[in-house]
């Protein structure tokens, strides 16, 4: 080595020192610190390496990101190439899925894997740059976009969107959710569209409003998404808003549909008594904003809500307003009941009560559970006077539905299903037994439904 560095042609030997070197495996300079980062992979050129890519499952390359930063920036290069995009960002959203097959579970899990690889890629970078990397890689998929596909209905593309979402900002804290957030609601327009959807007459601009609920449900909102996640996402859609907003934007998330066109159906609660499944997804997200997860709502946000709720677009029946508050779980039903008994609101809680009680008779809830919730509530008024007069009232609206529906019945009003004698029947029927409750109640007898 001595011998060589004094001869007159210096380049030679230095070239033959770092070949030896590499022989030996010394590790000075740049290229043997990329070579112990590459490893085996240094003695292939770039093209071999992502054609060895093409061979490897979206999983085992997440797997392998994770080696050196090298070769996580490597794998970064690739997925922005054209093959890589190819490869990775699979794009048969629309393709009919026969009885029994894989293909839609089978996209999600893909887009899954593809999210965690994302995650562990941009592991090094800052929240801003990490969105802007995702956003240009997934800016080339149309569905993935509001007004991108032209049959959202039939689309998995906002269902893997959401998965991917979901994997990618798994662990991360509010502030860079928020980040998250303000990032796709700027990126789609999302604060003047939905601008347009709360403040338009309802159903005006049925499109937007179909696309708007199929975003928030299965993107932001992703399905197994976790209580707490659901509720940070929820908050940040509604929280700008103000409350009549709210509760327009609510109804249009989580209110029925039409079976034929997934259109958002507003006449729903108003035209007739409706059933479970038309408030149930209304009845949950109010479950979700009650409940601790949610931690920027109180009982009086939530009771707020669900009263400008049941006028949108315009006043409930009652029998709906019922369901939805039986469906939303104990605490919120008495919270919104014992806020109307402190509020005097006397009649209105008596009519409410009734309402509960024929929903208990026709969807076959035990009825002790309204005289309990009844006794409940009596305990909230402050004199004997008011409970007393709400009891009257209780009983005068009982006796004011039996006369009104009776006489229906006699004036001959029936449809099809015949539903004027059917409602008196369950009216008769829920009142019987629920005053059946309140003397088993009284006698300090075991009620029928526990004895069952």
């Amino acid at each position: 080595m001595t011998s060589s560095a004094g001869s007159g042609c210096p380049s030679a030997p230095r070239q033959k020192q770092r070949r030896s070197g590499r022989r030996s495996g010394h590790t000075s300079g740049r290229e043997p610190q990329a070579q112990s980062a590459l490893g085996d992979f240094q003695t292939l050129p770039l093209e071999i390496f992502q054609m060895v890519l093409n061979y490897l499952s979206v999983k085992d390359i997440s797997m392998l990101s994770m080696v050196s930063k090298t070769i996580s920036g490597l794998l970064i290069n690739y997925i922005s190439t054209s093959s890589g995009s190819r490869r990775l960002l699979l794009q048969d959203f629309h393709r009919p899925q026969l009885p029994g097959s894989r293909g839609g579970a089978s996209i999600l899990e893909h887009y899954k894997a593809l999210g965690l690889l994302l995650k562990r890629c941009t592991l090094l970078l800052p929240t801003r740059d990490r969105l802007k990397y995702v956003h240009k890689v997934l800016s080339g998929v149309s569905c993935f976009k509001l007004n991108g596909c032209a049959s959202p209905l039939h689309c998995l593309g906002f269902q893997c969107y959401g998965v991917f979402l979901q994997i990618l900002t798994a662990g991360w804290d509010e502030l860079e959710c928020h980040r998250v957030f303000n990032f796709l609601w700027e990126l789609g327009n999302l604060a003047q569209k939905v601008q347009t959807v709360v403040s338009s007459k309802p159903g005006s601009s049925r499109r937007l409003e179909l696309r708007i609920r199929l975003f928030c449900r299965e993107v932001l909102l992703s399905p197994g998404s976790r209580r707490s996640d659901s509720a940070f996402w929820l908050t940040r859609i509604l929280k700008p808003w103000p409350m009549v907003n709210q509760a327009r934007l609510l109804y249009i998330i989580f209110g029925p549909v039409s079976p034929r066109d997934g259109h958002v159906v507003w006449q729903k609660m108003i035209e007739g008594p409706t059933d479970e499944t038309s408030l149930k997804g209304l009845a949950d997200a109010v479950k979700l904003l009650y409940g601790t997860e949610a931690r920027e709502w109180t009982a009086d946000d939530v009771i707020s809500l669900v009263d400008e709720l049941s006028v949108i677009p315009q006043e409930w029946l009652m029998e709906n307003n019922a369901r939805l508050l039986l469906l939303s779980g104990n605490s919120i039903c008495f919270t919104f009941l014992a806020s109307k008994a402190v509020n005097g609101r006397a009649v209105e809680l008596a009519r409410l009560m009734v309402f509960m009680a024929l929903v208990c008779e026709k969807d076959l809830y035990c009825m002790d559970w309204a005289v309990k919730m009844m006794q409940k509530v009596c305990k909230v008024f402050s004199t004997a006077w008011e409970k007393n007069n709400f009891l009257q009232c209780l009983e005068d609206t009982f006796a004011h539905m039996l006369m009104d529906m009776l006489q229906a019945v006699l004036a001959g009003e029936r449809d099809e299903e015949d539903s004027s004698f059917l409602n008196l029947f369950h009216l008769v029927n829920a009142q019987a037994n629920f005053h059946k409750e309140i003397l088993y109640m009284a006698m300090g007898s075991s009620s029928s439904s526990s004895s069952a």
